[in-house]
């Protein structure tokens, strides 16, 4: 009895093992099932993915770099510039241009202008609509009827104002002071009205090599040399062919402005569609944020934490316009860290409409979480009749089917 006693424990573990194994097991086997359910036609699996959401006030962007990272390099800069000697610098911390990004300028500069004019068109076929209390856009022909206006003076059912949209709406202007030295001086808060703002993406491309003739820019011919930490420019601060605006008409400057940079004349065939000309859109945004993301690469551009504001160039300005949480603390200063192409070219996000060859779907609020988000400016494009994709997949949740209203309180 003693032994058969010793053994009762043993076999009580035994059989708790045996019994926790096939508990895995068999939620193994339920997990492989599930999973299955989710494969598509590719062998993958859909992984699922959060739709973007508005940045809180209060909230910072996230950082590229980490602030491990970031304080590693200060340290080192900082044991560098101890030392009396020349530190290399290489193209374009230098001053120099790198020419194999120069094509890729252009080509982005390009697409912009394309870009712009597909947008222009289409817009006069497909109805874009804006709250006037949050801002939030929406593509299509019906107004979605999502209650997700929530900002001060909002109504207290938080559904949204409708109103006509434009091409500022689909496609935001972000700006940046135009710098004639990339390596000179940052803008001070006193010259912030003397210097011109240009979109970013543009005053990116003329300080990968872009040549515009109303935005002159300062092309060294030698390199800058950095010893003990600072910079030794060898060449003149202004040319001796420069005119020092002479040539410089002094009426209808922001007229003539808005004309050369914001719009072109459209170059599109009589006999190009709405579909052919939404195509073209779709491939001049995939190309110009593509090639915008290749120059970010090399050339550093800065973003505010808090605000939209963008600065190319190695640093960012100095004018006290930040506005964003927490502003009186920094005196008005932006809080700099390094951009994103999200930054240079934001993407608004709006509600995916389905079934766009059936008249499209009414998007109502009980059912949101069935829905998908994409850029508004592929949105527009896909409504007129372009292919999405295949990146933006995961955002417009085509997987997902969507119930009816009397099948959703069913839904597990």
């Amino acid at each position: 009895m003693v032994q058969i006693g010793a053994m009762l424990p043993r076999l009580n573990q035994r059989f708790i093992k045996h019994y926790e194994q096939h508990g895995v097991n068999i939620a193994l086997s339920y997990l492989k099932g599930s999973m299955c359910f989710l494969s598509t036609s590719s062998g993958g699996f859909t992984e699922h993915v959060e739709l973007p959401v508005r940045r809180q006030r209060s909230e910072r962007k996230p950082l590229v770099t980490s602030i491990n990272h970031l304080k590693r390099n200060a340290r080192l800069e900082r044991k560098m510039r101890q030392d009396v000697r020349e530190i290399m610098l290489k193209p374009p911390e230098n001053g120099l241009l790198v020419k194999r990004l120069i094509p890729v300028a252009h080509e982005v500069y390009d697409a912009r202008k394309e870009l712009y004019d597909c947008v222009s068109l289409v817009l006069k076929s497909v109805l874009v609509h804006v709250c006037r209390v949050c801002e939030e856009v929406y593509v299509g022909k019906f107004p979605h009827q999502i209650r997700t206006c929530d900002v001060a003076g909002s109504l207290p059912t938080k559904e949204h104002c409708w109103v006509p949209g434009g091409t500022e709406h689909v496609l935001p202007v972000i700006d940046s002071f135009h710098l004639y030295d990339r390596l000179g001086r940052a803008v001070s808060h006193e010259e912030r009205l003397q210097v011109d703002r240009i979109p970013a993406i543009v005053e990116l491309c003329v300080q990968a090599g872009m040549d515009i003739s109303e935005y002159p820019t300062k092309r060294r011919v030698y390199p800058v040399y950095n010893i003990a930490g600072k910079l030794i420019d060898f060449e003149r601060k202004f040319p001796r062919d420069y005119s020092s605006g002479k040539d410089i008409e002094p009426h209808g400057f922001w007229l003539r402005k808005k004309d050369r940079i914001h719009c072109s004349t459209p170059s599109f065939s009589a006999n190009e569609d709405l579909q052919d000309i939404a195509l073209r859109g779709m491939n001049a945004w995939e190309k110009m944020r593509l090639g915008a993301i290749q120059l970010m690469r090399t050339y550093t551009v800065q973003t505010c934490g808090y605000c939209p504001e963008v600065q190319v160039g190695p640093k960012g300005h100095r004018a006290r316009i930040c506005q964003a949480y927490k502003h009186q603390m920094r005196a008005g200063q932006h809080a700099w860290q390094e951009a994103t192409i999200d930054d240079l070219v934001p993407p608004v996000y709006v509600w995916h409409v389905r079934g766009l060859h059936t008249g499209g779907e009414l998007l109502v609020h009980d059912m949101r979480r069935y829905y998908g988000k994409l850029p508004a400016v592929v949105e527009l494009f896909a409504q007129a009749g372009a292919c999405v994709g295949e990146g933006y997949g995961e955002l417009m949740r085509e997987d997902v089917a969507v119930p009816g209203l009397d099948e959703e309180r069913l839904v597990v």
